[in-house]
């Protein structure tokens, strides 16, 4: 994990972005996409992610080599203090330690909010195979993610069916008057840093 520097995401980086996304779409089930978004709309979701949540890069000699974001767990007023993760790390780089440098800081972030609730969302069958290696359970494990759900056989890719788990987290105190949650603009340069960003 040496010089790994983390990052706010920008539209400038949908490319590289999108390179590292584009094997999980084609050869993975741990995203249930078909096809692999082009570079615009990509560089949308980054943009429409910033709005509200971090997306953060974790680069090295400034070669991108894995990202980290939050997103809308359900859009209703109620859920403003549950977000859902995810994360891609480049192929050839992980179980390098990035995946966790991404999250700590993603998680650091969250609570610098006011987040409350983290929860991922993952394919699952209870035997690994080709398309679909246990490293996301695993690694939500090991970060304290806690089973909480199964739907069975919701996803169907490369003719299989697959299982969808959620993992929960709980990263925050929840009180009767809990504190609104701030945009990730709205936190300060030094909150940025704090939570592990390279400013």
């Amino acid at each position: 994990m040496d010089n790994i520097k983390l990052r706010i995401a920008t539209v400038d980086d949908a490319e590289e972005l999108l390179q590292i996304y584009k094997p999980y779409v084609e050869n993975t089930a741990i995203t249930f996409e078909y096809e692999v978004p082009d570079c615009k709309e990509f560089a949308q979701r980054i943009v429409n992610t910033l709005k509200t949540y971090p997306y953060i890069i974790a680069v090295k000699y400034n070669e991108i080599l894995g990202y980290a974001y939050a997103s809308t767990f359900k859009d209703r007023a109620a859920y403003d203090w549950a977000i859902e993760t995810s994360i891609y790390i480049k192929s050839d780089v992980r179980h390098s330690g990035i995946g966790t440098k991404l999250y700590d800081c993603l998680e650091k972030l969250l609570k610098t909010q006011g987040i409350l609730n983290a929860n991922a969302c993952i394919a699952y069958l209870e035997t690994e195979e080709k398309h679909l290696p246990a490293d996301s359970t695993k690694f939500h494990e090991h970060f304290g993610f806690k089973l909480v759900g199964v739907f069975h056989k919701c996803g169907y890719k490369f003719e299989k069916w697959y299982d969808m788990i959620w993992m929960e987290k709980l990263i925050g105190e929840h009180s009767n008057t809990p504190n609104q949650v701030r945009k990730i603009s709205q936190l300060s340069q030094a909150e940025l840093k704090s939570a592990g960003l390279d400013i």
